[in-house]
């Protein structure tokens, strides 16, 4: 290491041996090569957390020129931003790249600076993400076909194997089916991933909730809650993604109202992308599977709280259609695709799920309906995906 970076870790030793956090640093600075396993196992060996620091940052000095500049990442990493910026004053032409390229070609982004709180999201992969994509379903549920929907699960599919995580997608679901998809991705050991992400693309209703709204058909026209999907990954049913970001893609009708709009001035006006073809995915509100409509050729439709780390993202408004173009797929996963494609490698989750809010507002389907995505969001820190170079 740089004398200079050697003088800055020993001025500020007081406030690292105080303040620096190791449980997932040394885990970055492993991946780094910045420390072997048996130097790891050296430093966790100490017995107080300050001995452990104070170490840590002694051997750091060994480690060549590579090191400080390393040691500054995985503190971003972490979210350990004061020491970040107290280190950075010191040596202010330590600069940083939008991300570091890992082995398995992608770029692990670091957040803007003035994000103080993110979820690690460095995991090769990062996650599993399940799509459940229905779109033909029984003929005594006089539902349509869903014409479209294999081109939001194929453009779903790409998206997210490019964000780094292992995709399984399943096709015509029963409702016995999606819960025992479900069941089996809870079961499963997500300790060595960052992340779980769930995306259901099918008919839809609204239920009767006290948490998550609206709910999902199988293929023989009985719904599963959204509440019910939720629940099989939160804290207490998935032990393995406590404190990890579950997020959940509805691509479904929240209920059987079309909205009109409302007029705007003619600045916050905008062209519209919608078209004569345009389909949804609603079924009326009931409380029963039994009440079904033939008139959807619309697209209608520990110490942490059990529901924290979750983020349900809907194509519309709870009680609203969602609107779906047979030939290019539903407005909210296009809109969607297209935002992560541009701004994934530089913004987080929340932040582009605004911007799909947005663009996906301004179509008009038939030349009058519109269509309002939104978000239930109980995610305590910031999500930045890994982009595939």
């Amino acid at each position: 290491m740089e004398e200079k970076h050697k003088r800055i870790l020993r001025r500020n030793r007081v406030h690292l041996v105080k303040e620096l956090d190791l449980s997932d640093l040394c885990d970055v600075l492993l991946r780094k090569d910045v420390f072997t396993q048996s130097m790891i196992n050296d430093i966790k060996n100490c017995e107080t957390k300050r001995d452990q620091a104070r170490k840590l940052v002694k051997d750091l000095e060994t480690r060549g020129n590579e090191a400080f500049s390393a040691f500054l990442e995985g503190l971003r990493v972490t979210g350990q931003q004061n020491l970040l910026e107290l280190l950075q004053k010191s040596a202010p032409r330590v600069h940083f790249q939008p991300g570091k390229s890992t082995e398995a070609g992608y770029l692990l982004i670091q957040p803007h600076p003035v994000c103080k709180s993110y979820y690690k999201m460095d995991a090769r992969p990062c996650g599993l993400c399940l799509i459940i994509n229905n779109v033909e379903f029984e003929p005594k549920t006089e539902l349509s076909i869903r014409k479209g929907s294999n081109v939001d699960c194929d453009k779903l599919e790409k998206r997210f194997k490019s964000l780094n995580f292992v995709v399984e997608v399943r096709t015509n679901l029963k409702q016995r089916q999606i819960k025992s998809e479900l069941s089996a991705l809870s079961r499963k050991d997500h300790s060595i991933y960052d992340c779980c992400v769930v995306v259901i693309l099918s008919h839809g209703t609204e239920v009767s909730h006290n948490r998550f709204p609206g709910a999902v058909y199988g293929v023989d026209g009985n719904h599963v809650s959204v509440q019910e999907i939720t629940n099989y990954l939160n804290g207490q049913n998935c032990p393995s993604l406590q404190s990890k970001p579950k997020i959940f893609f509805i691509q479904a009708c929240g209920g059987g109202e079309k909205d009109i709009g409302f007029e705007v001035s003619p600045d916050e006006a905008k062209p519209s992308i919608g078209g004569d073809g345009d389909q949804t995915d609603a079924i009326p509100f009931s409380s029963s599977s039994e009440s079904l409509s033939t008139s959807d050729e619309t697209d209608a439709i520990p110490t942490l709280p059990t529901p924290s780390d979750i983020l349900v993202s809907y194509s519309t408004f709870p009680g609203y259609v969602s609107w779906r173009a047979t030939v290019s797929g539903s407005w909210y996963v296009e809109v969607l695709d297209n935002i992560l494609e541009e701004h994934a490698a530089t913004l987080d989750l929340t932040t582009m799920l605004t911007l799909v809010n947005d663009k996906v507002s301004q179509n008009s389907a038939k030349g009058l309906y519109k269509q309002m995505p939104g978000s239930f969001n109980f995610l305590r820190k910031h999500v930045y995906f890994q982009t595939s170079e």
